[in-house]
Protein backbone atom coordinates (compact mmCIF):
# COMPACT_ATOMS: atom_id res chain seq x y z
CA UNK A 1 0.00 0.00 0.00
CA UNK A 2 2.79 2.35 0.69
CA UNK A 3 4.65 1.27 -2.25
CA UNK A 4 1.86 2.60 -4.65
CA UNK A 5 1.40 5.44 -2.72
CA UNK A 6 4.93 6.22 -3.84
CA UNK A 7 4.52 5.67 -7.41
CA UNK A 8 1.68 7.30 -7.57
CA UNK A 9 3.55 10.67 -5.71
CA UNK A 10 6.30 10.26 -8.38
CA UNK A 11 3.96 9.53 -11.41
CA UNK A 12 2.15 13.43 -10.28
CA UNK A 13 5.73 15.08 -9.79
CA UNK A 14 6.78 13.80 -13.08
CA UNK A 15 3.57 15.40 -15.11
CA UNK A 16 4.11 18.46 -13.31
CA UNK A 17 7.83 19.06 -14.16
CA UNK A 18 7.43 18.65 -18.42
CA UNK A 19 6.42 21.59 -18.72
CA UNK A 20 8.93 23.50 -17.25
CA UNK A 21 11.55 21.32 -19.41
CA UNK A 22 10.00 22.06 -22.49
CA UNK A 23 9.93 25.62 -21.67
CA UNK A 24 13.20 25.87 -21.04
CA UNK A 25 14.06 23.46 -24.36
CA UNK A 26 11.87 26.36 -26.65
CA UNK A 27 14.11 29.42 -24.64
CA UNK A 28 16.86 27.19 -25.66
CA UNK A 29 15.96 26.74 -29.25
CA UNK A 30 15.09 30.71 -29.55
CA UNK A 31 18.34 31.42 -28.46
CA UNK A 32 20.48 29.12 -30.74
CA UNK A 33 18.37 30.56 -33.62
CA UNK A 34 18.77 34.04 -32.99
CA UNK A 35 22.38 33.52 -32.57
CA UNK A 36 22.82 31.67 -35.77
CA UNK A 37 20.55 35.04 -37.44
CA UNK A 38 22.68 38.00 -35.97
CA UNK A 39 25.73 35.88 -36.84
CA UNK A 40 24.26 35.40 -40.38
CA UNK A 41 23.00 39.18 -40.69
CA UNK A 42 26.90 40.50 -39.56
CA UNK A 43 28.43 37.98 -42.38
CA UNK A 44 26.42 39.79 -44.76
CA UNK A 45 27.04 43.31 -43.62
CA UNK A 46 30.64 42.80 -43.16
CA UNK A 47 30.35 40.99 -46.95
CA UNK A 48 28.69 43.87 -47.99
CA UNK A 49 30.90 46.67 -46.01
CA UNK A 50 33.84 44.48 -48.04
CA UNK A 51 32.19 44.79 -51.41
CA UNK A 52 31.78 48.40 -50.77
CA UNK A 53 34.81 49.25 -49.89
CA UNK A 54 36.25 47.64 -52.50
CA UNK A 55 34.73 50.24 -54.99
CA UNK A 56 36.75 53.71 -55.02
CA UNK A 57 34.56 56.66 -53.78
CA UNK A 58 35.01 60.01 -56.01
CA UNK A 59 34.06 63.02 -55.89
CA UNK A 60 32.97 65.03 -59.92
CA UNK A 61 32.81 68.20 -60.75
CA UNK A 62 31.23 70.00 -64.15
CA UNK A 63 33.54 71.62 -66.69
CA UNK A 64 32.75 74.95 -66.68
CA UNK A 65 32.53 77.63 -69.78
CA UNK A 66 35.09 80.09 -70.17
CA UNK A 67 34.67 83.55 -69.25
CA UNK A 68 33.85 85.67 -72.41
CA UNK A 69 36.89 88.26 -71.38
CA UNK A 70 40.22 87.55 -69.90
CA UNK A 71 42.14 90.46 -67.41
CA UNK A 72 45.74 91.12 -67.06
CA UNK A 73 47.76 93.30 -65.05
CA UNK A 74 50.76 94.57 -66.12
CA UNK A 75 53.49 97.31 -65.22
CA UNK A 76 53.60 100.61 -66.85
CA UNK A 77 55.72 103.77 -67.61
CA UNK A 78 54.26 106.97 -67.85
CA UNK A 79 55.96 109.37 -70.26
CA UNK A 80 55.24 113.11 -71.47
CA UNK A 81 53.92 113.49 -74.80
CA UNK A 82 56.58 115.78 -75.31
CA UNK A 83 59.94 116.06 -73.43
CA UNK A 84 62.77 117.82 -73.86
CA UNK A 85 66.13 118.15 -72.73
CA UNK A 86 67.64 121.63 -73.78
CA UNK A 87 71.46 121.76 -74.39
CA UNK A 88 74.06 125.09 -74.72
CA UNK A 89 74.67 125.86 -78.45
CA UNK A 90 76.82 128.21 -77.07
CA UNK A 91 79.73 128.90 -74.57
CA UNK A 92 79.44 131.26 -72.02
CA UNK A 93 78.61 131.85 -68.60
CA UNK A 94 74.73 132.03 -67.09
CA UNK A 95 73.99 135.46 -66.67
CA UNK A 96 70.36 134.48 -64.89
CA UNK A 97 67.96 132.17 -64.99
CA UNK A 98 64.04 132.91 -64.83
CA UNK A 99 62.10 129.34 -64.91
CA UNK A 100 62.30 127.11 -61.97
CA UNK A 101 61.63 123.39 -61.35
CA UNK A 102 57.67 122.60 -61.77
CA UNK A 103 57.52 126.56 -63.72
CA UNK A 104 54.83 126.39 -66.18
CA UNK A 105 56.34 127.85 -69.40
CA UNK A 106 54.34 129.23 -72.77
CA UNK A 107 55.89 128.38 -75.77
CA UNK A 108 59.28 131.20 -76.77
CA UNK A 109 59.70 132.21 -72.76
CA UNK A 110 62.90 132.78 -71.43
CA UNK A 111 64.07 130.17 -69.45
CA UNK A 112 67.78 131.77 -68.88
CA UNK A 113 70.28 134.18 -70.42
CA UNK A 114 74.01 133.38 -70.95
CA UNK A 115 76.85 136.28 -71.67
CA UNK A 116 79.01 135.05 -74.70
CA UNK A 117 82.16 137.29 -74.44
CA UNK A 118 84.22 135.58 -76.86
CA UNK A 119 80.91 134.96 -79.34
CA UNK A 120 80.17 138.37 -79.20
CA UNK A 121 83.64 139.51 -80.11
CA UNK A 122 83.77 137.07 -83.12
CA UNK A 123 80.79 139.00 -84.27
CA UNK A 124 81.87 142.31 -84.20
CA UNK A 125 84.96 140.61 -86.06
CA UNK A 126 82.53 139.16 -88.76
CA UNK A 127 80.66 142.37 -89.55
CA UNK A 128 84.24 144.01 -89.98
CA UNK A 129 84.72 141.74 -92.45
CA UNK A 130 81.65 141.78 -93.85
CA UNK A 131 82.18 145.55 -94.57
CA UNK A 132 85.72 145.28 -95.89
CA UNK A 133 84.66 142.61 -98.30
CA UNK A 134 81.61 145.13 -99.74
CA UNK A 135 84.11 147.76 -99.75
CA UNK A 136 86.30 145.44 -102.01
CA UNK A 137 82.99 144.19 -103.66
CA UNK A 138 82.48 148.06 -104.83
CA UNK A 139 85.86 149.01 -105.83
CA UNK A 140 85.76 145.67 -107.89
CA UNK A 141 82.56 146.23 -109.78
CA UNK A 142 84.09 149.85 -110.23
CA UNK A 143 87.08 148.70 -112.23
CA UNK A 144 85.38 146.38 -114.17
CA UNK A 145 82.56 149.14 -115.54
CA UNK A 146 86.02 151.00 -116.47
CA UNK A 147 87.89 148.58 -118.47
CA UNK A 148 84.42 147.10 -120.20
CA UNK A 149 84.16 151.11 -121.49
CA UNK A 150 87.34 151.29 -122.51
CA UNK A 151 86.71 147.91 -124.96
CA UNK A 152 85.33 150.19 -127.80
CA UNK A 153 88.32 152.02 -128.01
CA UNK A 154 90.70 148.58 -128.27
CA UNK A 155 92.66 150.55 -125.61
CA UNK A 156 92.94 147.69 -123.47
CA UNK A 157 92.94 144.08 -124.36
CA UNK A 158 90.42 142.05 -123.86
CA UNK A 159 92.23 139.66 -121.52
CA UNK A 160 92.55 142.91 -119.32
CA UNK A 161 89.16 142.81 -119.82
CA UNK A 162 87.91 139.26 -118.56
CA UNK A 163 90.26 139.70 -115.18
CA UNK A 164 88.35 142.71 -113.89
CA UNK A 165 85.48 140.89 -114.70
CA UNK A 166 86.49 137.62 -112.56
CA UNK A 167 87.77 140.16 -110.16
CA UNK A 168 83.98 141.32 -109.49
CA UNK A 169 82.90 137.79 -109.02
CA UNK A 170 85.44 136.76 -106.71
CA UNK A 171 84.79 139.88 -104.73
CA UNK A 172 80.40 139.00 -105.11
CA UNK A 173 81.75 135.73 -103.59
CA UNK A 174 83.76 137.13 -101.34
CA UNK A 175 80.54 139.20 -100.35
CA UNK A 176 78.26 136.65 -100.02
CA UNK A 177 80.62 134.68 -97.92
CA UNK A 178 81.36 137.35 -95.43
CA UNK A 179 77.73 138.46 -95.24
CA UNK A 180 76.85 134.46 -94.38
CA UNK A 181 79.35 134.18 -91.60
CA UNK A 182 77.85 137.18 -90.05
CA UNK A 183 74.46 135.36 -90.34
CA UNK A 184 76.04 132.24 -88.91
CA UNK A 185 77.01 134.12 -85.98
CA UNK A 186 73.41 136.03 -85.85
CA UNK A 187 71.92 132.56 -85.52
CA UNK A 188 74.25 131.94 -82.44
CA UNK A 189 73.76 134.50 -80.97
CA UNK A 190 70.23 133.97 -81.10
CA UNK A 191 71.02 130.98 -78.37
CA UNK A 192 72.33 132.95 -75.40
CA UNK A 193 68.84 133.01 -74.76
CA UNK A 194 67.45 129.76 -73.70
CA UNK A 195 63.79 129.66 -74.24
CA UNK A 196 60.66 127.17 -74.20
CA UNK A 197 59.99 124.86 -77.04
CA UNK A 198 56.51 124.52 -76.76
CA UNK A 199 53.70 124.94 -73.74
CA UNK A 200 54.43 122.79 -71.00
CA UNK A 201 56.55 122.63 -67.73
CA UNK A 202 59.90 122.79 -66.41
CA UNK A 203 61.04 119.18 -65.15
CA UNK A 204 64.41 120.02 -64.37
CA UNK A 205 66.76 122.94 -64.19
CA UNK A 206 70.13 122.10 -64.02
CA UNK A 207 72.01 125.81 -64.06
CA UNK A 208 72.67 128.43 -61.69
CA UNK A 209 74.12 132.33 -61.88
CA UNK A 210 77.82 131.67 -62.83
CA UNK A 211 78.29 128.60 -64.25
CA UNK A 212 80.56 128.12 -67.47
CA UNK A 213 78.52 126.08 -70.41
CA UNK A 214 79.76 125.44 -73.64
CA UNK A 215 77.79 123.53 -76.48
CA UNK A 216 79.17 119.99 -75.75
CA UNK A 217 76.78 120.48 -72.81
CA UNK A 218 79.18 120.74 -70.44
CA UNK A 219 78.24 122.74 -67.42
CA UNK A 220 81.52 123.81 -65.32
CA UNK A 221 82.68 119.84 -64.87
CA UNK A 222 84.11 119.03 -67.40
CA UNK A 223 83.41 115.35 -67.96
CA UNK A 224 79.99 115.29 -67.80
CA UNK A 225 77.59 116.19 -70.27
CA UNK A 226 74.15 117.90 -68.75
CA UNK A 227 71.22 119.94 -70.12
CA UNK A 228 70.35 122.80 -69.12
CA UNK A 229 66.53 122.52 -68.27
CA UNK A 230 64.18 119.84 -69.38
CA UNK A 231 60.36 120.70 -70.24
CA UNK A 232 57.30 118.44 -70.57
CA UNK A 233 54.36 118.87 -72.57
CA UNK A 234 52.11 116.55 -70.36
CA UNK A 235 48.21 118.12 -71.78
CA UNK A 236 48.19 114.49 -72.98
CA UNK A 237 50.34 111.57 -71.79
CA UNK A 238 52.18 108.24 -72.97
CA UNK A 239 51.99 105.33 -71.27
CA UNK A 240 54.52 102.43 -72.14
CA UNK A 241 53.81 98.67 -71.32
CA UNK A 242 55.78 95.63 -72.88
CA UNK A 243 52.47 93.21 -73.19
CA UNK A 244 52.79 89.50 -73.39
CA UNK A 245 52.79 87.49 -76.52
CA UNK A 246 49.64 85.63 -76.03
CA UNK A 247 47.83 88.69 -76.10
CA UNK A 248 49.62 90.06 -79.48
CA UNK A 249 46.26 89.26 -80.91
CA UNK A 250 43.99 91.38 -79.13
CA UNK A 251 46.66 94.94 -79.98
CA UNK A 252 44.82 97.12 -82.28
CA UNK A 253 42.24 100.07 -82.09
CA UNK A 254 39.81 100.64 -79.55
CA UNK A 255 41.40 98.38 -77.03
CA UNK A 256 41.40 100.73 -73.65
CA UNK A 257 43.16 100.11 -70.51
CA UNK A 258 42.02 101.13 -66.92
CA UNK A 259 45.21 102.65 -64.82
CA UNK A 260 46.06 103.40 -61.48
CA UNK A 261 49.12 105.28 -60.13
CA UNK A 262 50.84 105.02 -56.43
CA UNK A 263 49.86 108.90 -56.14
CA UNK A 264 46.25 108.09 -56.38
CA UNK A 265 45.47 104.91 -55.27
CA UNK A 266 41.52 105.28 -55.71
CA UNK A 267 41.47 107.36 -58.87
CA UNK A 268 41.44 105.61 -62.37
CA UNK A 269 42.74 106.48 -65.74
CA UNK A 270 41.67 105.91 -68.83
CA UNK A 271 44.36 104.78 -71.67
CA UNK A 272 43.39 104.29 -75.10
CA UNK A 273 45.68 102.52 -77.55
CA UNK A 274 47.78 104.59 -79.55
CA UNK A 275 50.12 101.78 -81.49
CA UNK A 276 52.65 98.57 -81.19
CA UNK A 277 56.25 98.23 -82.25
CA UNK A 278 55.22 95.63 -84.34
CA UNK A 279 57.63 93.09 -83.21
CA UNK A 280 58.38 90.95 -80.08
CA UNK A 281 61.77 91.22 -78.12
CA UNK A 282 63.16 87.66 -78.27
CA UNK A 283 64.19 87.82 -74.88
CA UNK A 284 61.21 88.25 -73.83
CA UNK A 285 58.50 87.82 -75.92
CA UNK A 286 56.81 90.90 -75.15
CA UNK A 287 55.43 93.49 -77.46
CA UNK A 288 56.38 97.32 -76.56
CA UNK A 289 52.63 98.68 -76.61
CA UNK A 290 52.06 102.81 -76.48
CA UNK A 291 48.66 104.48 -74.93
CA UNK A 292 47.66 107.66 -74.34
CA UNK A 293 46.28 109.45 -71.46
CA UNK A 294 44.23 112.64 -71.32
CA UNK A 295 45.56 114.90 -68.59
CA UNK A 296 44.15 117.95 -68.45
CA UNK A 297 44.32 118.81 -64.65
CA UNK A 298 47.91 118.03 -65.03
CA UNK A 299 47.64 115.52 -62.36
CA UNK A 300 49.72 112.60 -63.78
CA UNK A 301 53.34 113.50 -64.04
CA UNK A 302 56.20 112.06 -66.39
CA UNK A 303 58.16 109.03 -65.23
CA UNK A 304 55.80 107.78 -63.36
CA UNK A 305 55.12 103.98 -62.69
CA UNK A 306 51.48 102.46 -63.58
CA UNK A 307 49.53 99.58 -62.78
CA UNK A 308 47.97 98.79 -66.29
CA UNK A 309 44.78 96.44 -66.51
CA UNK A 310 44.23 94.90 -69.75
CA UNK A 311 40.39 93.17 -70.20
CA UNK A 312 40.30 91.64 -73.68
CA UNK A 313 37.63 89.00 -75.19
CA UNK A 314 38.15 85.48 -75.70
CA UNK A 315 36.63 82.67 -76.81
CA UNK A 316 33.60 81.91 -74.69
CA UNK A 317 33.02 78.36 -76.44
CA UNK A 318 36.16 77.09 -74.98
CA UNK A 319 35.51 75.09 -71.29
CA UNK A 320 37.76 76.04 -68.03
CA UNK A 321 38.72 72.48 -65.29
CA UNK A 322 40.22 72.80 -62.11
CA UNK A 323 44.41 72.22 -62.42
CA UNK A 324 43.87 69.26 -59.84
CA UNK A 325 41.66 66.88 -62.31
CA UNK A 326 44.45 66.41 -64.96
CA UNK A 327 46.17 63.45 -65.08
CA UNK A 328 49.09 62.79 -67.36
CA UNK A 329 50.16 59.49 -68.76
CA UNK A 330 52.24 58.43 -71.62
CA UNK A 331 49.06 59.66 -74.21
CA UNK A 332 49.35 63.23 -73.08
CA UNK A 333 46.97 65.13 -70.89
CA UNK A 334 43.76 63.44 -69.85
CA UNK A 335 41.16 63.87 -67.44
CA UNK A 336 39.29 60.99 -65.94
CA UNK A 337 34.96 61.12 -66.21
CA UNK A 338 32.40 59.04 -64.99
CA UNK A 339 30.19 57.24 -67.48
CA UNK A 340 26.93 56.30 -66.88
CA UNK A 341 27.78 52.89 -65.98
CA UNK A 342 29.50 54.57 -63.36
CA UNK A 343 32.87 53.38 -64.40
CA UNK A 344 36.07 55.48 -64.83
CA UNK A 345 36.83 56.46 -68.68
CA UNK A 346 39.92 58.57 -69.33
CA UNK A 347 39.53 61.39 -72.46
CA UNK A 348 42.53 63.17 -73.66
CA UNK A 349 42.13 66.70 -73.84
CA UNK A 350 43.89 69.95 -75.44
CA UNK A 351 45.31 72.29 -73.12
CA UNK A 352 45.07 76.39 -74.41
CA UNK A 353 46.54 77.86 -71.41
CA UNK A 354 47.40 77.58 -67.79
CA UNK A 355 44.92 80.27 -65.57
CA UNK A 356 45.03 80.56 -61.65
CA UNK A 357 43.72 77.28 -60.07
CA UNK A 358 41.96 76.29 -63.44
CA UNK A 359 42.81 75.04 -67.10
CA UNK A 360 41.27 76.37 -70.37
CA UNK A 361 40.82 73.43 -73.03
CA UNK A 362 39.12 73.76 -76.17
CA UNK A 363 38.31 70.15 -77.19
CA UNK A 364 38.15 66.60 -75.29
CA UNK A 365 34.71 67.57 -72.98
CA UNK A 366 31.17 68.80 -72.85
CA UNK A 367 29.43 70.85 -70.30
CA UNK A 368 27.36 67.59 -68.98
CA UNK A 369 30.62 65.43 -68.50
CA UNK A 370 31.42 64.38 -64.56
CA UNK A 371 34.80 64.79 -64.04
CA UNK A 372 36.68 63.59 -61.10
CA UNK A 373 38.06 66.13 -59.72
CA UNK A 374 40.96 64.79 -57.81
CA UNK A 375 41.56 61.67 -59.39
CA UNK A 376 43.85 58.72 -57.92
CA UNK A 377 46.92 57.24 -59.53
CA UNK A 378 45.85 53.73 -58.58
CA UNK A 379 42.18 54.32 -60.90
CA UNK A 380 42.02 52.19 -64.06
CA UNK A 381 40.34 52.70 -67.70
CA UNK A 382 36.82 50.30 -66.47
CA UNK A 383 37.11 50.79 -62.99
CA UNK A 384 33.98 51.04 -60.86
CA UNK A 385 33.23 53.95 -58.78
CA UNK A 386 31.03 55.00 -56.57
CA UNK A 387 30.21 59.16 -56.23
CA UNK A 388 29.86 60.81 -53.16
CA UNK A 389 29.45 64.36 -51.98
CA UNK A 390 32.56 65.42 -50.07
CA UNK A 391 32.34 67.94 -47.42
CA UNK A 392 32.98 71.68 -47.84
CA UNK A 393 36.43 72.53 -48.06
CA UNK A 394 37.80 68.83 -48.58
CA UNK A 395 39.74 68.09 -51.13
CA UNK A 396 37.61 70.40 -53.93
CA UNK A 397 36.22 73.70 -54.12
CA UNK A 398 32.89 73.90 -53.25
CA UNK A 399 31.64 76.16 -55.83
CA UNK A 400 32.60 73.58 -58.75
CA UNK A 401 30.00 71.24 -57.38
CA UNK A 402 26.59 71.49 -59.25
Amino acid sequence: MKTDLLRIANVKTNVRGRPAVWAALLVFALFVAYEFYARRHASNLLQQETLDNAIATVAVTYPKPGSPTETIVLPGNIEAWFQAPIYAQVSGYVKMWYKDYGAKVKKGDILAEINTPTLDAQYSQAKASLEAERAQYNLAVVSAQRWVALRKSHAVSEQSISVQEANEKKAKADLEAAEHNVNNFVAQLQFKTIVAPYDGVVTSRNINVGDYINKEGNISDRSAVTNLFSVADIHKMRLFVSVPEAFGHFLRAGLTADVTVPQFANRHFKAEFLTVAGGFDPNTRTAVTEFTIDNEDKSLWPGSYASVTLTVPIDANNLTIPSSALVFQEHGAQVAVVGEDERVHFKPIKIIRVLDGRIEISAGMSKTDRLISNPSAALLEGDKVRVVQPANGYEINPEDLN
